[in-house]
Order: C-alpha cells, then structure tokens, then sequence
C-alpha cells in the first residue's frame, strides 16, 4: 500500500493553502501548492494517480479527475472541496484549521450503503383529461406499456389509436412506489374491439384491480398520495405547463429496467414503545413520517422501505432507538462530528461553528456564495448531511458538547420540517442557552447574513467523546454541559423524565410494570413494591394509560444526578401473610379492602368460611376448596378397571 497523498491546488491563486500547517495536522503527504492542477498541471495529477491512493482538494473538476483515472485504468480518487467551503471567503481569519477539519471528515471510512433492487417492466398508468393524458399516451406507448384511465363520462376524440390501451372509470385507492403500485377501481369500463363508429364499452363494474410500475398523473385534483413529490415512480405534472409535461413524460420513458433504492431506515422491534396490550404509547414516528411509509402493526411499527424517502424525522424523534437513520447509520454521523472537532482544535484554540446542510440547495448556496459573495466565515465548517431532518437534539447536543459553539441546521424547501422545531426546542433546552438554530435562506445573501454574526464561545472546556446511542450521547453532553448535575425540566413531549406516582391511588397491581417497553418501572420479587429507574424511561405513556386507577403521570425532565441510573422505590407496602399457612403473599392494604368489599356482600363469599378464602395464598386456597363440602374438583366413585376375565365371564352369561 502507498502513503496517501494529498494533492492541493490554490485554483488560479484566488486562496490561501498551508500545505505545511495541513500536512501536520492531518498527518497526510501533502503536494506543493499547484495553482492549476485540472489543466497545465494534470501530469503531476497523472503521476498520483497512477501511483495510488490519492485525495484531490477539489471538487469542481472531479469528472476530468474521474475521466483521467478511467483512461489511465487505475481507481478513482477521493475528493474533498476546501476552496466554495473554505478557500474562497472574504474573512480575514485563518481558513487552514476549517481546511484540516473538512480533509479529515473526507478521508473517515465511509459505511457501505444498502440497498434493495427494484425493478420495473414499464407498464404504465396515466390518469387525467382526455386530451393530455391521450398526448401523453402517444409519446410513451413505443416505450412502456401504457393504459389511459378516463373519467366514465369521457368522451373518445374521432381518432383510435390502438397502440395504448383505454379504460373508463373511478380511481378508488392507490397504494405502493415504483414497480409495486396496487390500485382499485369503480365504474370500471374497457372499450369492446371492433364494429363501425364510436367504441362501444363494457358494462360498468365496482372492485376492478391492477397492478402497474409507473403513475403519471396529470390531473388537476389532489395527489394520490402524501408527499407525493417522494414517492418514486409517482409523476404529477400540471397538463396546463408545458415544461411540466415534459419532464414526467421524459423521466416516465427511463423508469425501465433494475434500480437500487437505499434503505435508509434501520428498525429494531423490539426496542419499539409503540404499544403494549392494545394501549397504544408512543406513536412519534407515525405522526411525522411525511410518506406513509411506518404503520402501526401490534405492538411496535412497521417501515415500509419502498415508500421510505429517507427524510429521517423519525430517527429524531423516536425515544428508544428503535427506528434509526442507516443511510449513513446514527454512529457514523457523531463520528463525523468528533472528527471535524478534534482536526479543528489541532490548529486552533477558538470554537468552530457547524452548519448542517443537505447536498443539493444547501450545498449550491454555499458554492453561490464562495463564487460571488462573501463565502462562509472561517469558523463556520459545513457538514453535509443526507438526511437533513435526522439531525436531532441528541446530534446536535454532541456537536455542542464536542467543542463547537453553536450549530445551525440550512433547511432547504424539501426539507421535512414538521419534527425539526421541537428538536430545535429541546436541545436548547437542554443546552441551557440558544445555541442551536434553523434558518432557511433563498439565496446566498441571506445565508451570509445570518452566519456573520458574533461567534459565541465553547460551552464546554473538555469535549467529550461521543459514543454509544443517542439517549447516551444526550446524557453524556448534557453532563459535559452543566457538570453540576441538576434537573432540567423538559417541554411536554420529551423522551426523557420521570413519573409522578399518587400514593393514595396505587394498588401496586404492577400492571405498568408488565407492559412498560423499557424496563423503567420494575418490581421486587421479595416484597410488594414499584421501582423506577429515570434514565430507562421514555415518556411513551403506555403506563399511564394502562393504570386501572390513573396513579401515574409523566413529568418530562433530564435528570443529570447519579441517582437516575438506579432504581428508586416509588412505593411498597407489607405484604399479607396467609391465614393458614402463613406465607407472605400479595399486599395487605388490597387484600383487606377485597375482603372488606367481598366478605357478606357478594353471592360467593356470604359465610366466613367463604370469605376466608380471599385471605389464603394460592396453595390453601386450592386445599381449602378440594376438601370442602361442595367440592368443584370432587367427582363420582371411580368405576372399577375391567380385565379380561370380566370380558370371558360376560360372554359365558350370553
């Protein structure tokens, strides 16, 4: 194996590279500074490539990189892009510590994607006016396999082109993605072949089905679907915009053949707080999913990874980990985060800031304003994300607490923002101060104005290590952040706290105890008693709801103290020994009020004797009723074995 080489290029000298301050903090070889490496210089990028193992800090010209690598028959390089994100910037600050950090992100070992293959045959469903969706038709029908579907009242125009079919009728459901749409249909009507003048149609029938790989939908109703735009194989245009039909009869024509859909969601049921019981708990996911995609489905969810556009809202949200972004996974993000803190800290002793950004208009407004504006400042190092809205409190928390200064999430119009404000909430809660931020820029000045502004200091002085799940990284930076180890009181809806017990109320049934998903309240097998352990619950409220005496309430908090990793006795009483034996069993203060409802007022327990019972553990209680004089478990005189001899005898008789 070669030594990794870095070759570095000042573009037409319009930035300042310290090849020498990069090659120590990175510990990589760096080239000289070349000034024009894509064209006059390309033999040094040759040599490189040819000797292997090559990171290029550009990436405006990866193709003639990629290009040149494919004619030299050796592999493509890796490329990183220190000029839009930090070269070019009017900031007279130092840019090489935010130019370490993003060469160090670049070179992290990225985790292989997983896909799943979807393949789709062309057949092809377009529903809308008679005459778009017939245009349509026609300039599809030599490439896929096309149906019309018209209104039952549509009239045919004169001409008959039998190179697509048409049907008649109601839409009445559509489910599915790419490849795998089902839908059904009302009124449904096929034209009858052959004959002279107008088409005749079949009679009209209710449940039709079919089965098709793309919907083009050029009706000017509501989208079949929520989210429409994300859902693959699903094209809506408005017929009266003419680019607008192009683009979905132009993007129709390629959907044939085999492709790769990432999975982008990883689910892990039984961490799910869905449900217990038929009480349904937690239900975070499902509200915000913009798709569809996660369905109830018993006691935990289900992700359909067709549907899945990989928004990532729900990882944010869910409390337990079960559901958890996997396109890149949750740990490879932190990852990133120690990474692009610990490269930045080599060379500066000032706080960084992150702004969070997805790859397409978060990235182009960047580039914008490095090209033709001020560029970011030099504190502030961009980190591209593909999931915008999977960045949550928990990830920002361990931005904070790695040594950045604040962190700012670029949302772009596609970006589902519906779980981002409460994520927002509750990291700055927990921060104790405004550090983290949304903004949502429609062009680079107003990216610029809200980045140049005073950059605030570190919160913490000795950044911690993020690892482990994002309810342990949460813990672990808030610690970082208030070492004093206090209680911060949550908004309503927080996965984190405790519950609130009414003494009066409870009857240590322990029916929250069978049902809680996480193992936060717990009982004792050696005596009557409910325990809690904070730091496990997850404010599902599945025991609230489950509580036949409405004994319990949530009460969201962070509880940073020791004492919530353990067990604490929320109540416990006596136990009542049995009356016959003696033994410990159930809780006296039930078995008295039992006895006093029961004993002369029930049917069953109208003598002593009877009502005795309910004061006996399961072992005497059992004896007690086998020997008394109405027995339910006494049966007749057991008939006598016949032998054989009681056979021989009988036919002797006869």
């Amino acid at each position: 194996m070669t030594e990794t080489k870095l070759l570095l290029c000042d573009c037409l000298k319009s930035q300042a590279i310290d090849a020498e301050a990069i090659e120590n903090a990175s510990g990589l070889t760096c080239s000289k500074v070349h000034t024009e490496l894509c064209r006059k210089e390309a033999g040094f990028a040759e040599d490189a490539l040819r000797a292997g193992n090559v990171v290029i800090a550009c990436q405006q010209e990866r193709q003639a990189f990629e290009d040149l690598a494919a004619e030299l028959e050796v592999a493509d390089p890796v490329f990183v892009d220190i000029r839009d994100r930090a070269g070019w910037t009017v900031d007279a600050s130092s840019v090489t510590p935010k130019m370490a950090a993003l060469i160090a992100d670049a070179l992290l070992p990225h985790p292989g994607e997983k896909v799943m293959d979807i393949s789709s045959t062309g057949t092809c469903l377009i529903l809308g006016d008679t005459e778009p969706a017939l245009a349509a038709a026609a300039d599809l029908c030599n490439t896929l396999s096309v149906t019309v579907l018209l209104a039952p009242e549509a009239e045919l125009p004169v001409s008959d082109d039998r190179r697509f079919d048409i049907v008649r009728g109601r839409l009445k459901s559509a489910t599915g993605a790419l490849g795998q749409f089902k839908l059904t249909f009302d009124a449904l009507q096929e034209r009858i072949p052959g004959g002279r003048g107008a088409p005749a149609w079949t009679e009209p029938k209710n449940g039709g089905r079919t089965e098709c790989d793309i919907v083009i939908d050029l009706r000017r109703t509501q989208p079949l679907f929520p989210a429409a735009e994300k859902r693959e194989g699903y094209l809506r245009a408005d017929p009266g915009s003419a680019d607008a039909f192009r683009r979905a009869v132009l993007e129709a024509s390629q959907l044939i053949g085999t492709f790769e859909k990432p999975i982008h969601i990883r689910l892990d049921e039984t961490l799910c707080a869905h449900s217990r019981a038929q009480k349904t708990g937690c239900s975070r996911c499902l509200d915000l999913c913009p798709t569809g995609a996660i369905t109830p489905a018993g006691d935990h969810v289900a992700v359909d990874a067709i549907i899945c556009a990989g928004c990532g809202s729900c990882s944010a949200a869910c409390p337990s980990g079960a559901i958890s972004y996997d396109a890149p996974p949750v740990a490879h993000t932190f990852q990133r985060l120690k990474t692009l803190a610990s490269s930045w800290r080599k060379l500066s002793d000032t706080a960084p800031r992150l702004l969070v950004h997805d790859s397409g208009h978060g990235a182009d407004l960047i580039r914008l304003s490095a090209r033709y504006g001020k560029g970011l400042p030099a504190d502030v190092i961009p980190m591209e994300m593909p999931g915008l809205a999977g960045f949550g409190h928990a990830e920002a928390l361990g931005a904070l607490a790695s040594g950045f200064s604040s962190v700012t999430l670029l949302a772009s119009p596609t970006t589902e923002t519906d779980g981002i404000p409460f994520q927002v909430e509750l990291g700055n809660t927990l921060a104790g101060q405004n550090r983290i931020s949304v903004i949502e820029p429609t062009d680079p000045d107003q990216l610029e104005a809200a980045l140049y502004l005073e950059p605030a200091s570190a919160l913490t002085e000795q950044p911690i290590l993020p690892l482990g799940t994002r309810r342990q990284i949460t813990r672990l930076a808030a610690k970082a952040i208030h070492p004093e180890g206090s209680v911060l009181p949550l908004p309503t809806g927080a996965p984190y706290g405790s519950v609130t017990l009414d003494q009066d109320a409870c009857t240590l049934c322990l029916s929250c105890v069978s049902l809680c998903p996480s193992g936060a309240l717990k009982e004792n097998p050696d005596q009557p008693q409910l325990r809690f352990q904070e730091d496990a619950c997850l404010q599902c409220g599945i025991c609230t709801n489950i509580c036949p005496e409405s004994a319990l309430s949530l009460d969201p908090r962070l509880n940073l103290a020791d004492e919530a990793l353990r067990p604490r006795v929320l109540k416990e009483e006596e136990p009542f020994h049995c009356v016959e034996c003696g033994k410990p069993f159930g809780v006296r203060s039930m078995v008295e009020r039992m006895t006093e409802k029961l004993a002369g007022n029930h049917s069953m327990f109208q003598d002593n004797k009877a009502a005795r019972l309910i004061q006996m553990c399961d072992d005497c209680r059992v004896n007690s009723v086998y020997h008394s004089e109405n027995n339910p478990f006494a049966m007749g005189e057991r008939p006598r074995v016949r032998t054989t001899d009681d056979y021989i005898s009988k036919r002797r008789d006869h």
